[in-house]
């Protein structure tokens, strides 16, 4: 195979790719079809990203945004970005056998905003509108005398219309921490008394994944990022590396590397969104390889990721 690179060294950022609650949700519906078999339905794609969809539509999984559509009496699964209540009191007058694959710390969010809204209190989201976590978290709020608020930047604040004397402010897990900090910082200038999580709503592996691309970018010239379109957590890693002026691109697997956009690249940084499988990784990593390039370990002052996420106690007892 023709070598298209002479002295270009790969940097792999540490961590990435799959998070503990990731992995936890894709093998909850692996388990459910070694169990029950074709089809399981799930409530939007279980992750954000296309090779691992794919891998579960071959093996009989249906993904559906309406559980109206889903069968009475079949097995249906909520994804990892949660579900709002009315989707689950629907999915219970169906008599659906439930599986929750929302990441726990996704739980975490639903939980406050839940608690808000019993105390009347009103709550500002800060998130993407249309991004299936944001619609499960503004899903948790059914309060009569209050109301939730969606922020996406700092315009957004000032546009806001609160008589709510208590206020409180939650987050998507999945944002960029340095984004969110100024839109944090602008909320509270606005409302000096607004109540704040105990911990950041935002989760681990987004914080660990981006101060690992921060901790190489010094090093790279340029950043591929693994990770589908939809992912939230992965076009933030791209939108990082391009505001510290490191050209970057989202690829989905080798096939999206155009070689001519790394010519005369002599360092290439590689990272993997919380929702990318290994096998994607191995798979850019062994591409570029063989077109000449070589690895480059440098010290990284990495943080060692030991969360696991158990499985839900109905499925392990089966």
């Amino acid at each position: 195979m023709d070598k298209y690179f002479s002295e270009t060294q790969l940097i792999l950022a540490t961590p990435r790719g799959f998070c503990a609650g990731v992995e936890r949700a894709v093998d909850i519906v692996n388990k459910a079809i070694d169990i029950f078999g074709a089809p399981i339905y799930v409530k939007h794609e279980v992750v954000h990203n296309k090779y691992v969809i794919e891998d579960l539509e071959k093996k009989g999984v249906i993904f559906i945004e309406d559980v109206t559509m889903v069968p009475n009496d079949s097995i249906i699964i909520y994804s990892a970005h949660g579900v709002s209540i009315k989707v689950k009191n629907d999915a219970k007058m169906r008599n659906l056998k439930i599986f929750d694959a929302t990441c726990p710390l996704v739980t975490k969010v639903h939980i406050e905003v839940h608690r808000y809204s019993q105390a009347g209190i009103d709550v500002v989201l800060i998130g993407h509108k249309g991004h299936p976590e944001i619609e499960g978290t503004m899903g948790q709020y059914n309060s009569p005398i209050g109301k939730i608020h969606l922020v996406e930047n700092i315009k957004d604040i000032s546009e806001l219309k609160i008589n709510n004397k208590k206020i409180a402010y939650v987050t998507q897990t999945t944002l960029s921490i340095d984004d969110t900090k100024s839109i944090i910082d602008s909320l509270i200038e606005r409302f000096p008394n607004i109540m704040s999580p105990s911990k950041s709503d935002i989760c681990y592996a987004t914080q660990n994944r981006q101060d690992a691309v921060k901790s190489i970018l010094n090093h790279c010239d340029y950043l591929l990022v693994i990770g589908s379109i939809n992912s939230s957590n992965s076009r933030r890693l791209v939108e990082l590396a391009l505001k510290n002026d490191i050209p970057s691109k989202l690829i989905d697997n080798y096939d999206d590397i155009d070689l001519n956009e790394l010519k005369d690249k002599k360092s290439i940084g590689i990272t993997a969104g919380a929702s990318a499988p290994q096998i994607l990784l191995d798979q850019v990593t062994e591409y570029l390889i063989s077109k000449g390039a070589t690895l480059n370990n440098i010290k990284q002052d990495t943080i060692k990721e030991n969360i696991i996420f158990s499985m839900p106690k109905e499925l392990r007892e089966l």
